[in-house]
């Protein structure tokens, strides 16, 4: 799956399935987080996902080896970041918040990624933007408070909320950096460096969580099935579509499909645990969809 195949697809489309994926990624995480420790679910998915991407990457990542050794600097942070530190953080918050909580403080992405790029880039944010972050961010708050003001005051949140809010921090300058990378690196190779790179990172907290807490990865169908899943779907297939979409049309406008997650996470929800969607969700869904579209449909069309 190389950057002249993903070109023949809108990178809207490749922004909406890659924040969809992310989306099952917390209700895996957050579902069986009592049978499946956080380190051992992310250093397993990387690995799984290393082998999956091995293939295809390894002569990409051989060819682009020069370029490689020459921003060896920007591709360490981007690993230690995008996959390492984003994903280690996101399953450690949820070992004490909700799902809902953790996708739904996603949607502050965009405004981490908006001030990281006036303030590293120079990539300032037009009002256009700014109304349609405002916009999909009411959608969202729509869906917290189920649709009733009284709700807000009701609001409870938890250290790992604190610890989600890192995540998104840690991802929106992964967002940013992306921007800085060489043509030559961009698509297979950067992924396959950085899934490299991030393993190696993950590793040392793999090991601390299985000595100082006797937490290991069982071996049954809930935590093969939940590895695999977020193996293919939330880091092969976002990575790459998340990183090419990114490329394409920048860090401002691919931050606000941040809002996606969410989104996504419910439905993902209504449909897999049997919960119910009520209206509230409807509405908060066309708010962030308008948000979306007003922040990209000026540009778009041009």
């Amino acid at each position: 799956m190389n950057n002249s195949f993903l070109d023949r697809f809108s990178p809207y489309l490749l922004l909406v399935l890659a924040a969809s994926f992310w989306g099952g990624n917390f209700n895996i995480a957050r579902a069986f987080n009592v049978e499946i420790p956080p380190m051992g679910l992310s250093f397993w998915r990387w690995s799984v996902a290393g082998l999956i991407l091995l293939p295809w990457v390894w002569r990409p990542m051989c060819a682009q080896w020069s370029a490689f050794k020459q921003h060896l600097p920007l591709v360490l942070v981007l690993g230690l970041l995008g996959v390492s530190g984003f994903n280690t953080l996101v399953y450690l918050g949820l070992q004490t918040t909700t799902a809902t909580n953790g996708v739904l403080l996603q949607s502050v992405n965009p405004i981490f990624i908006i001030a990281l790029s006036s303030l590293l880039l120079g990539e300032f944010a037009s009002s256009r933007q700014w109304l349609g972050i405002l916009l999909s961010l009411i959608g969202v708050l729509v869906i917290l408070i189920q649709g009733q003001l009284k709700h807000l005051v009701q609001l409870e949140f938890h250290t790992g909320d604190l610890i989600i809010l890192f995540a998104v921090l840690d991802w929106a300058l992964y967002t940013v950096l992306l921007r800085k990378l060489p043509n030559e690196l961009k698509g297979l190779p950067i992924l396959g460096y950085t899934v490299a790179i991030g393993i190696v990172g993950i590793f040392p907290l793999y090991l601390y969580e299985i000595i100082m807490t006797t937490r290991t990865m069982p071996l049954n169908w809930i935590s093969i099935s939940s590895v695999l899943y977020v193996a293919i779907f939330p880091s092969v297939l976002s990575y790459l579509f998340w990183n090419h979409g990114t490329q394409r049309i920048g860090a401002n406008r691919a931050g606000q499909f941040a809002h996606v997650v969410p989104i996504s996470g419910i439905l993902i929800a209504v449909v897999l645990l049997g919960e119910k969607l009520h209206l509230y969700h409807l509405l908060g869904i066309v708010l962030v969809a308008a948000g979306i579209v007003l922040a990209n449909y000026r540009q778009a069309t041009r």
